[in-house]
């Protein structure tokens, strides 16, 4: 008789602790806490000229009711600048609470100086340390930028890039680097110039009188390998809470995983208190789409739940139907659609737990395992499909109008659960 393995622990490791300082992002009584224990948050960026106000607006909300937490939007011109509070003041019209970021490169010193509206209008600033200016501009120009925050009591994102980075510090470290007896790799002087440029801007933004837990640091670049490397280097380094992001990750599916492989790998180290997935919409593809990937990553990863999930089969020689496809993804489409209004109707339905299947083999199982799952038929079996509530097999249905009838027990479930749960909490 041979002896059993010792047992495999039964919950999955957690993410390693990083103790990130803990900041805030306030919009009227909306407050955003950031780093330390606050769990990490989503944002995304609008694609549309700043200077229309209402498009930029609806596109900002589309974002926030997807789930964005934090929204940026482009602040290049004084026509952009000048926009930013009325961006806002439709947002307030509209009930969107969502924070503003503004992202400034080049100019932003003279924008945040000579349109003070739009520097209170925003939540937060983000600058970029390689696009301040040059020679003795950079220090000047980057000091009035932390001077605004400072004015207006704003957090700030010191976000480095790989394709801006500070050309001055880069060649100063690539002569240091000559002259050691083993010169490191081209590779990691830059990975030190994205480091140095970072936790040196943020030491002289501390320097000026910034909290500490208000200054977000970011290093990005467009390589999985090397965004992994950049972000141990720059959490080892200091404690600033900070924003992930694969900057130019690309489009459809090369930007979803390259984007989900380099930020679940530092997530679940403990790195990281901000998140964005850049993917470059395809076309006709809505911007939200950023959003969806970057909750689904968190979701994933158990560190957030956001919507309802939709276990479904891949199908195969069983299902030669597309009906479970089409029923599963119809219903994924209306769970979506519906959290905007269900998150404040019904506390708690994010946790829902919905199985649409395919056959028999896994179906029945799988139905069981879900708050309420339906079990279709397969190629050649009976034309029934058991619908499942809480683990007990409820009813089952037939006919054709099998998938109007399963969503509307769906949406019976989350009232008699969910809605119940509302009243109570409410009384």
């Amino acid at each position: 008789m041979t002896e059993s393995p010792s047992c495999l622990p039964i919950a999955p490791a957690a993410p390693a602790a990083r103790r990130s300082l803990q900041g805030q992002i306030v919009w009227g009584p909306r407050v955003v806490t950031v780093g330390g224990s606050a769990p990490v948050r989503v944002q995304s960026m609008t694609n549309t000229d700043t200077v229309d106000v209402i498009g930029t607006a609806i596109q900002v909300k589309e974002l926030a009711q997807a789930g964005s937490e934090m929204v940026r939007i482009t602040v290049n011109t004084p026509e952009a600048a000048e926009a930013v509070p009325h961006i806002r003041e439709q947002l307030d019209r509209m009930g969107i609470d969502v924070p503003l970021i503004g992202d400034f490169h080049y100019n932003g010193h003279r924008l945040l100086t000579e349109y003070p509206a739009c520097a209170e209008a925003l939540s937060k600033y983000r600058i970029n340390p390689g696009n301040v200016g040059k020679g003795d501009k950079h220090d000047k120009q980057f000091g009035q930028m932390i001077d605004a925050a400072l004015r207006w009591n704003k957090p700030v994102r010191i976000g480095v890039n790989w394709g801006s980075l500070d050309q001055e510090l880069l060649a100063g470290l690539m002569d240091e680097n000559s002259r050691r007896p083993q010169p490191w790799h081209v590779k990691q002087v830059m990975y030190e110039a994205l480091v140095t440029s970072a936790t040196d801007s943020a030491r002289r933004a501390v320097e000026m009188g910034m909290d500490p837990a208000q200054v977000i640091l970011s290093c990005k670049v467009s390589g999985v390998q090397d965004l992994i490397s950049v972000y141990r280097e720059l959490a080892r380094r200091c404690n600033h809470p900070l924003h992930l992001g694969l900057t130019e990750a690309g489009m459809g599916v090369k930007g979803t995983v390259a984007s989900a492989t380099a930020l679940s790998i530092l997530l679940q180290e403990g790195i990281g208190d901000t998140i964005r997935v850049s993917l470059t919409p395809q076309p006709g593809e809505a911007r939200t789409q950023e959003v969806v990937v970057a909750s689904e990553i968190l979701q994933s990863l158990g560190l957030r739940i956001f919507v309802p999930s939709v276990t479904a089969c891949p199908g195969c020689g069983r299902t030669t139907s597309t009906t479970f496809q089409e029923l599963a993804k119809q219903i994924d489409d209306f769970l979506r659609m519906q959290m905007p209004v269900w998150r404040k109707r019904y506390p708690g339905v994010e946790g829902l737990k919905v199985a649409v299947m395919g056959c028999i083999v896994n179906g029945p199982g799988e139905s069981k395992h879900a708050d309420i799952g339906i079990s279709l038929p397969g190629t050649g079996e009976a034309p029934a499909a058991p619908v499942f509530i809480d683990g007990e097999k409820a009813l089952t249905l037939r006919g054709e109008n099998i998938a109007h009838e399963f969503q509307q027990l769906v949406e019976n479930y989350i009232e008699k659960r969910f809605g119940t749960q509302a009243v109570t909490e409410a009384a």
